[in-house]
């Protein structure tokens, strides 16, 4: 009487084995919307969150610190955070002392001869003749007197407006990424049990299991990101330095350090800096070259070598991958897509294999 039943309970079981299988990607359905809506947020309010994110990311970098000294010292959190704050400004305080004012003056010495400095740059490049560019003939003053022609109509009139509320939103914002930083050191624990709070009770577990996954790739990603800095800083500093012999190096490297911090325009803006600076201090066309060379090389070694293999190595995640995080972030978002790139895929990585049960 059973033999009959063997039929239909095998192909019940089969069919329960088909909607186990099926069970993790239809999890994924309130995780992609959520993940949209994120997107979304995050394209709108780019312009404003970009002090937050860089203090959440100093705070998180240093927690692990500060939960150290706790445990060792008889010191309260709110203490330790302080002295750690105070720390933290005293060495931004003493490289902008340090490096600041000479880099000031090089730049206005470079801004008062701007035309001078740009048709050197340009004669290094193409020589004393001319090159025919769109039935046009250029020549290294005709390029110098476009380039100055164009910057004077751009900062006129209502541009210099914007400008000047740049530099106070700037300054605004300085200001504002100390008092987050000490806000974020100080509450740290109260805020990850406000975000866990945020996530469904039923599902709390899974993130708990998530973040402790998450939490230590994350923070070799970021040390990584210190590695490529300090790289850049060093490295231009050998360049510029010790091998060009510019005054100033070591305010130029420290600039080149801070600026890689924003992807593709940081860097842009230091080699523009340094271009001038070195254009005016060559006594030769082969100073200038030299320069073009040094630029060149750092630029490839950062973004094809040094970044890609740290980065890469630290985040667990491919090379070209790392860059098209990068360069998609940065379109999409701005800077603050350029920063949170990586995390982002990582995060959604360690979630999927979380949620797929994978062993890694």
């Amino acid at each position: 009487m059973s033999a009959p039943q063997r039929g239909p309970d095998r192909e019940g079981r089969h069919q329960r084995e088909r909607w186990m299988s099926l069970a993790p990607a239809r999890s994924l359905t309130p995780l992609v919307l959520a993940l949209a809506a994120a997107a979304l947020l995050l394209h709108l309010l780019q312009n404003i969150l970009l002090p937050f994110v860089i203090a959440a990311v100093v705070a998180y970098v240093c927690a692990p610190l500060v939960d150290w000294l706790r445990v060792r010292t008889p010191l309260p959190r709110w203490a330790i955070a302080l002295c750690l704050l105070a720390l933290l400004m005293a060495i931004v305080a003493l490289a902008g002392f340090w490096g600041l004012p000479p880099l000031l003056r090089q730049v206005q010495s470079v801004v008062r001869d701007l035309h001078g400095a740009v048709a050197g740059f340009t004669r290094a490049l193409i020589g004393n003749g001319s090159v025919q560019l769109l039935g046009s003939t250029l020549d290294a003053q005709h390029m110098a007197d476009l380039v100055v022609n164009a910057l004077q109509r751009e900062l006129s009139g209502s541009q210099v407006l914007h400008v000047v509320a740049w530099a106070a939103a700037s300054a605004f914002g300085f200001m504002l990424v100390w008092v987050l930083i000490a806000y974020f050191l100080l509450d740290a624990p109260a805020i990850a049990a406000g975000l866990l709070w945020l996530v469904p009770p039923r599902a709390r577990s899974r993130a708990e299991h998530i973040y402790r996954e998450l939490n230590p790739i994350l923070r070799r990603y970021f040390i990584g990101v210190a590695i490529v800095v300090a790289y850049a800083a060093a490295a231009a500093y050998l360049g510029l330095g010790l091998v060009l012999g510019l005054h100033h190096a070591v305010a130029l490297a420290l600039l080149t350090g801070v600026l890689e911090i924003i992807p593709v325009v940081g860097p842009l803006t230091a080699a523009v800096i340094a271009g001038l600076v070195a254009v005016q201090q060559a006594a030769s066309p082969w100073g200038i070259w030299g320069y073009v060379i040094y630029a060149t090389v750092l630029r490839l070694s950062i973004d094809q070598l040094v970044g890609p293999l740290v980065l890469g190595n630290a985040a667990r995640l491919r090379p070209v991958l790392v860059m098209l995080c990068f360069l998609a972030g940065g379109a999409l978002f701005g800077v603050v897509g350029v920063i949170l790139a990586v995390p982002t895929a990582l995060a959604v990585k360690v979630t999927l294999s979380v949620l797929y049960s994978e062993a890694r």
